[in-house]
């Protein structure tokens, strides 16, 4: 069994399954086991449902015996710990929900339960989502399983982790800007962040509403193009939630290219990129060539801005959104002040981190009075230039490749003093947040400390079927190197 969960995808555990030549409890219990024994190494969980995991595995056996399975029955999968799982702690990485027990789950995990999927753990993350390194938790930082002096990446390192220490065949993480694709990236995983209303936003503790996404982590593309057919669709709880027809997110796997066009945004290049990445996704190109794709160099000049535009609107946002902690109706509250303004103070002194409490700051002074028209509104100028420049560029191209991160995995504690050359970082990222667009990241190399380097391929709105096929045809070509940890 342990063999099995360090090689297989979520196609072959569900094939093994229906097959009976083993059940979701033993599955359930292999992976549980190995979770118990990496989590002291790698941080990648806050908790380990093992009473309830192992519940939900007998109600999958008993479902899987009935005929009635699903591709996800039995499947354990881990999630972040910003989607609400009901009477289980959510605690955002954070003092300040450090005891919270949602009395709901998400609408995602609602869903994933309905297929028999067995939730097998809530993973660690950068506090309210908020950081590029999955360090900022309040349950301690997340260390990369390829070198455990190096951050996994963040916000959502905890499931990238979980995802390539074997403790589960794949993952939900929330993607704001990157969230999910940097650390798959980093970690040497598939990462995809959907469409934005894609996948419902209902029981996702909310950091920047207009950009945050529910997002698939796994082994493989068509793993993710799995767990997206049943997390994606309208919700009633949502409305910004799509109202369109589920599709079948992995129907274009393996089927043949005709006349597809790949762009190569030359800003992307043009950034400060290390030379090794650069280098392995310019191979990936190369490769895709070959495969019949056409690959030509294309534009966003407007790449320049994204990042001041990015981190302007999810800061007004999230101060907006966290203006709710307040020690009066749920979360931490703060036993010194006599006032009422004492106690929110001291509350949110007292549970919030310092990387919240910066953005929290940043947000409000770009929605003062004064400000407002000088900073937010044109972050929002230039988030629809964006858009149109992506609108454009889609006129003549299936989607564009770029690398997902500047470098790979950086040490530990290396610019965490330096706010703007870690925010820096995200320029890759960030222009699919603020387009809306579907973005997927998966590994097309290794750097000279074999650290993986991951590429992105970025699609027009709901195209996600597309990008995942394109995926699914490069990681067909591509030898991936195992995490030892």
């Amino acid at each position: 069994m342990n063999n099995l969960i360090k090689t297989a995808t979520i196609s072959e555990l569900s094939s093994g399954l229906k097959n009976k030549e083993f059940s979701s409890s033993e599955l359930t219990a292999a992976y549980l086991n190995q979770a118990k024994k990496q989590n002291d190494t790698t941080g990648a969980y806050i908790n380990i449902l093992e009473e309830y995991a192992l519940t939900s595995a007998a109600k999958a056996d008993e479902k899987i015996k009935n005929g009635s399975a699903t591709p996800l029955t039995g499947i354990p999968i881990a999630v972040k710990d910003n989607i609400c799982l009901k009477n289980t702690p959510t605690t955002c990485g954070s003092k300040m929900l450090a005891e919270y027990v949602s009395p709901y789950s998400a609408t995602a995990l609602t869903r994933l339960e309905d297929e028999g999927a067995v939730i097998i753990g809530k993973t660690n993350m950068d506090e309210f989502a908020m950081g590029s390194a999955s360090q900022t938790s309040y349950f301690g930082g997340v260390k990369n399983p390829y070198d455990l002096k190096r951050v996994a990446g963040g916000s959502s390192g905890g499931s990238a982790a979980a995802v390539a220490t074997f403790t589960c065949p794949a993952a939900l993480g929330s993607d704001t800007g990157g969230s999910v694709r940097q650390p798959a990236a980093f970690c040497g995983i598939t990462g995809l962040k959907p469409t934005y209303g894609t996948v419902s936003r209902y029981g996702l503790v909310a950091f920047a509403s207009s950009l945050d996404q529910i997002g698939p982590m796994a082994r493989t593309a068509y793993d993710c193009g799995l767990l997206l057919n049943a997390i994606s669709g309208a919700d009633e709880f949502d409305f910004t939630a799509a109202n369109r027809n589920v599709t079948d997110y992995t129907a274009l796997c393996g089927t043949d290219v005709k006349d597809a066009v790949i762009g190569l945004p030359k800003e992307f290049f043009d950034a400060d990129i290390d030379a090794e990445v650069k280098s392995a996704v310019l191979a990936a190109a190369e490769v895709y060539k070959n495969m019949g794709y056409i690959v030509k160099e294309v534009s966003l000049p407007s790449l320049k801005y994204a990042v001041a535009a990015y981190y302007l609107i999810s800061s007004a946002e999230a101060a907006s959104n966290l203006s709710r902690y307040d020690g009066i109706k749920y979360t931490h509250r703060s036993k010194n002040g006599k006032t009422y303004e004492d106690l929110i103070k001291n509350t949110r002194r007292e549970g919030f981190g310092w990387e919240v409490k910066r953005r929290i700051m940043l947000g409000n002074y770009a929605l003062s009075s004064g400000y407002y028209d000088a900073y937010y509104n044109k972050a929002v100028t230039i988030r629809a230039k964006i858009k149109a420049e992506y609108d454009e560029l889609f006129k003549t191209c299936s989607f564009v490749l770029t690398p997902t991160t500047p470098t790979t995995a950086y040490k530990i504690g290396k610019d965490v003093k330096n706010a703007v050359k870690m925010y820096s970082a995200d320029i890759l990222t960030v222009t699919a947040n603020i387009a809306g667009l579907p973005a997927i990241s998966t590994t097309c190399g290794y750097d000279k400390n074999c650290l993986p380097i991951g590429m992105s391929l970025i699609g027009p709105a709901f195209g996600e079927d597309k990008i995942i096929a394109a995926a699914d045809r490069f990681e067909k070509t591509f030898i991936r190197r195992e995490a030892e940890v």
